[in-house]
């Protein structure tokens, strides 16, 4: 799979961990420091041990990683405030892009090029570092905004998801994040709509 591809997967991924956004009751799944390094070692951008550093060094310093959460969920808003503007054929706002790009350099500032088979690779320099989730967000995020898979991202269409796509159809009909869920439950509305109409 190509890197961009990955790349939109994982911010994708990163957005989705709000779901119901277009409902009154939201369901966050990144309520803890714990959670956000849990999501992180399941979209494999952590190794198992420095999400075990991370998960230690945020129980000595709780005040430190809730803040860290709190950029998490700054970044996570701001990213979904581009997505929505760029859906809508609008510019970002200023503070959206502000907000990114200041983790983008918070991100870069904290990493180095290495050898990696024969290419090179960016890595983070700061193992044990609680922005270190962030960080790895925010640069995933810099590949996707500045690439052409940003104007195939698209919001599910069932009105109490909110969760984000990329539309890789060639005609742009995809509508659903998972047909098998949300694509499904719409049809099923829709049939029973008729039925009592």
């Amino acid at each position: 799979m190509p890197a961009e591809s990955v790349d939109g997967d994982r911010v994708l991924a990163f957005l989705n961990t709000l779901s119901g956004r277009p409902t009154a009751s939201p369901v966050e799944r990144l309520g803890s420091y714990d959670a956000l390094v849990t999501w992180a070692r399941e979209q494999h951008l952590l190794p198992a041990a420095a999400a075990e550093r991370l998960q230690a060094q945020a129980r000595r310093h709780p005040q430190q990683a809730a803040a860290v959460l709190g950029r998490a969920r700054e970044l996570r808003e701001a990213l979904n405030a581009l997505v929505t503007a760029i859906d809508a054929g609008r510019a970002p706002a200023a503070a959206v892009l502000d907000t990114i790009s200041g983790a983008l350099a918070s991100a870069y500032a904290h990493g180095r090029l290495v050898p990696h088979d024969g290419a090179l690779q960016w890595i983070s320099t700061a193992d044990a570092e609680l922005d270190r989730v962030v960080w790895e967000v925010a640069r995933a995020a810099g590949r996707l905004v500045v690439s052409d898979r940003l104007a195939r991202v698209r919001p599910c269409a069932a009105g109490d998801c909110g969760w984000w796509f990329v539309d890789d159809t060639k005609n742009r009909s995809r509508r659903w994040c998972d047909m098998k869920i949300c694509g499904n439950r719409e049809k099923l509305r829709r049939f029973r709509a008729r039925q009592q109409g």
